[in-house]
């Protein structure tokens, strides 16, 4: 049974600015300050654009975010070596005891366990969710993440650079090759060398196996197994300068993992039945690869050679799909609504204010993609449940955004209507932070890095609504089968607000320590 998860948006806020219609062309066109297209034909006569732009940059969830089941909202208090559990129906709020620092928490599918990773002390908490009885495991030192298999069984952790803080790395002797899996049944610890640099872990569907993906190692473990141990497949052909490997992505019926690698020219298949490599074309520059919806198709961007590859994964050999991408544009990411009919192309590494729209039932594929504009570069997209509806996120710095925008050196948020493409551009005060939506796609809230309130986005009509806090935010979600918000926030003895949008009422529980009442 697969994870239930809620749906992270990491979302700028507030301010708002009018509505307008992406034709209107909004920003300088121009060319911005470090653009690479030079207009000429390569050597190859693929066209003059650079691939020399960093890596697209993904997006990332907070790394503290309280974990839900059907009944409780489990929070992390590392400062206090603490978890509290409240529930959503009473608010009644009990803590209890973990290791030291716990930083993420994770909630079995079955709502029983609650699996908390603690930095400070190398451990994993295993809490019964109901009891809260607690079993502390060690796991291997100077490890900064946590994933729970779909069928909640066991957790791994591993040392992910891309998130490692200045403090996360000991004096000691240490290893960056190291994942530590721990049975959430039994509390057993099993430790494994995977390869150097683990970016990604990822489980198949049915939960048999753990893929672990780094530099130059796929590493397979049989999750069914007596004995668990990692099977090590080099993915790199080039032992001395190997490309790194970036994204990892898993078959849905669990019989291939596809690994991009930053700079290739093909993707590496690994079949996980017999460990087996092989390689497919995709183009040049490969930056972005996602699963269709329904399964059926993986979708490559080829950034370098402004192309997208569509592969059968019935057949993942066989000739894939290319579908050309605008040639004024370098487009290096993809989004996808929830029902594979409508995609968003975009970057996050040029600095272009611009985007393009992708329509994956068209029969003409030369016909299926459309430019448009945007009021800043784009540094990440989300895609509403109902996939009406989109928001791209802009940070705040520039690109080609003129200095007279009056978003020039703002953070934004556009809301996008995916029917016809009207848009609500809103400047906002700081820096955006976390962001859920409810499971029916009618509203999003997000919160912002140091500021005491919540942004609630109704995504059929645009319109943005503020909503005072009594402190400043740090996490938000939503209760599964509800449209009811919670906000953690930061207080000294803990803070946590349950929102309801349908009356607005907002109820706050402050001091988990002491076991305070409702505020209102």
């Amino acid at each position: 049974m697969a994870n239930r998860r809620l749906i992270w948006l990491i979302l700028p806020t507030l301010a708002g600015c009018g509505a307008y219609s992406m034709d209107a062309g909004y920003g300088d066109s121009g060319a911005a300050g470090d653009r690479n297209f030079d207009g000429a034909a390569d050597e190859d006569g693929a066209g003059g654009w650079d691939t020399g732009y960093a890596p697209e940059e993904p997006d990332e969830d907070g790394l503290l975010p309280p974990a839900t089941t059907d009944k409780y909202v489990f929070v992390a208090n590392p400062d206090r070596n603490t978890v509290t559990r409240i529930s959503a129906s009473t608010l009644a709020v009990i803590t209890t005891e973990v290791g030291v620092t716990p930083e993420v928490v994770r909630t079995t599918a079955d709502y029983t366990t609650a699996a908390v990773f603690n930095t400070g002390s190398d451990s994993v908490s295993i809490v019964d969710s109901e009891s809260l009885s607690v079993v502390e495991v060690a796991v291997r030192p100077n490890l900064n993440q946590m994933v729970l298999s779909p069928d909640g069984k066991v957790v791994a952790c591993y040392h992910d650079a891309a998130a490692r803080a200045d403090t996360d790395l000991d004096d000691g002797a240490l290893s960056f090759n190291e994942v530590s899996i721990v049975n959430l049944t039994t509390g057993a610890h099993i430790p494994m060398v995977v390869g150097f640099n683990p970016r990604e872990i990822r489980f198949t569907r049915d939960s048999t196996k753990m893929v672990v993906v780094s530099d130059s190692y796929l590493a397979i473990v049989d999750l069914s197994a007596a004995t668990l141990e990692p099977v090590r497949v080099r993915i790199s052909e080039d032992t001395v300068d190997p490309p790194a490997a970036e994204e990892l992505v898993i078959t849905p019926d669990g019989q291939y993992a596809i690994v991009r690698q930053f700079g290739g020219e093909d993707l590496v298949v690994v079949n996980l039945a017999d460990n087996s490599v092989e390689r497919v074309d995709v183009g040049d520059d490969p930056t972005d690869i996602d699963v269709t919806p329904d399964g059926a198709r993986a979708v490559a961007v080829a950034r370098g050679s402004r192309e997208l590859w569509l592969y059968d994964l019935s057949d993942i050999f066989a000739t894939p799909v290319i579908v050309d991408m605008p040639s004024d544009l370098v487009l290096g990411s993809l989004a996808m609504s929830p029902d594979g009919t409508k995609g968003l192309l975009y970057s996050t590494a040029t600095g272009d204010s611009r985007f393009a729209s992708w329509d994956l039932t068209a029969e003409d594929p030369a016909s299926s993609i459309t430019s448009y504009s945007s009021v800043k570069p784009l540094s990440g997209v989300r895609i509403s449940p109902t996939g009406n509806t989109a928001m791209l996120l802009h940070d705040d710095s520039n690109g080609d955004t003129p200095s007279s925008s009056v978003f020039y050196n703002e953070y934004a948020l556009t809301l996008l209507s995916l029917t016809d493409f009207f848009a609500n551009p809103i400047r906002l005060p700081g820096e955006p932070d976390e962001s859920a939506t409810t499971e029916d796609g009618e509203l999003g809230f997000l919160i912002m890095k140091d500021q005491p309130w919540m942004l609630q986005l109704n995504f059929e009509t645009l319109i943005h609504e503020s909503i005072s806090l009594k402190s400043i935010a740090e996490h938000i979600g939503v209760i599964p089968d509800s449209q009811q918000v919670y906000i953690s926030q930061n207080h000294e003895l803990g803070r946590i607000s349950f929102y309801e949008p349908s009356t607005g009422d907002m109820q706050t529980v402050t001091g988990f320590e002491l076991n305070s009442g409702i505020e209102y």
